[in-house]
């Protein structure tokens, strides 16, 4: 049997990716001799697989430091635990992947669509994902430390414990994102307060419902600290009664008892100076009575 020197083993493995990727190819497709693409485990370091349909595939624990993999389509792929260090993923499909504990320090995500993808755990360190989307994606416990995140889609993003610290978050969209427990810089802190503080200074009006679709006008005195998290639901510390729509009494619907009577002053059982935490203590509110309405 002839040896093959390193160069000509490259060449087999390239021409066996080749094969795998398009008979995955023809998987998708549903046409005959199709077969999954299984690269659990595969050492792919520095392969070039731009444009690659790898939509679905395993990719569990796969080695793809340093890989292009620029306009490919891995939605729905699984990448368990892959190790995509300084990997260049612009523009590429990563909608609904699984990337939980995988390496993504220093990766190039610029443009990547992650929507709904699962990031719990994955270490992101370094890593570039400016005009990413991420909304709905599974950040929690995620290390986002020294990522640049300009500009990226975070909408409904589950960012529980997750490490941010010097992360760029400028111009980032961050409604309903979950912030609880995050590990935030003050630096950082500040610039996710300007992107979402909805809340004005001053004496203002506030909407709450109650149960059976009571609607109250709530007045929230200048003294009375006041926040909201990354919605539009706010809460306060204390407010003033101007008018209940709808019965004589408003009552809670979070603890079933709190009364709500014109003219009376209600207050919070205790105040929770976490503005993240958006469903903890205070009397909540939001700015309009449309949104009471609907809420």
């Amino acid at each position: 049997m002839k040896k093959r020197n390193k160069k000509g083993e490259k060449e087999m493995e390239k021409k066996e990716l080749k094969e795998k990727l398009s008979k995955h190819e023809k998987w998708l497709k549903d046409e005959q001799d199709g077969e999954y693409a299984n690269l659990r485990g595969d050492d792919l370091r520095g392969a070039d697989l731009e444009y690659a349909k790898l939509r679905c595939a395993d990719l569990r624990e796969a080695k793809l430091e340093g890989a292009n993999l620029r306009y490919a389509n891995l939605k729905n792929a699984n990448l368990w635990s892959a190790n995509l260090e300084g990997a260049d993923l612009r523009e590429v499909n990563l909608e609904y992947v699984n990337l939980e504990d995988a390496n993504l320090r220093g990766a190039k995500l610029e443009g990547a669509d992650l929507e709904g993808a699962d990031l719990r755990g994955a270490k992101l360190e370094g890593a570039a994902l400016r005009g990413a989307n991420l909304k709905n994606a599974n950040l929690r416990g995620a290390n986002l430390e020294g990522a640049d995140l300009e500009g990226v889609d975070l909408r409904g993003a589950d960012l529980r414990d997750a490490v941010m610290r010097n992360t760029d978050l400028r111009g980032a969209v961050m409604r309903n994102a979950d912030l609880r427990g995050a590990k935030i810089s003050e630096e950082v802190n500040e610039i996710l307060i300007s992107l979402t503080s909805i809340c004005p200074e001053g004496t203002l009006i506030g909407w709450k419902k109650c149960k059976d679709d009571v609607i109250v006008k709530l007045e929230i005195p200048a003294e009375a600290k006041r926040s909201n998290g990354t919605g539009r639901k706010c809460r306060a510390e204390y407010a003033k009664v101007l008018e209940v729509i709808g019965a004589e009494v408003g009552i809670s619907k979070y603890d079933n008892k709190t009364e709500y009577k014109a003219g009376e002053m209600v207050y919070s059982d205790a105040w929770d100076d976490n503005r993240w935490g958006e469903c903890t203590s205070g009397i909540h509110f939001f700015l309009t009575r449309k949104e009471a309405e609907e809420y």
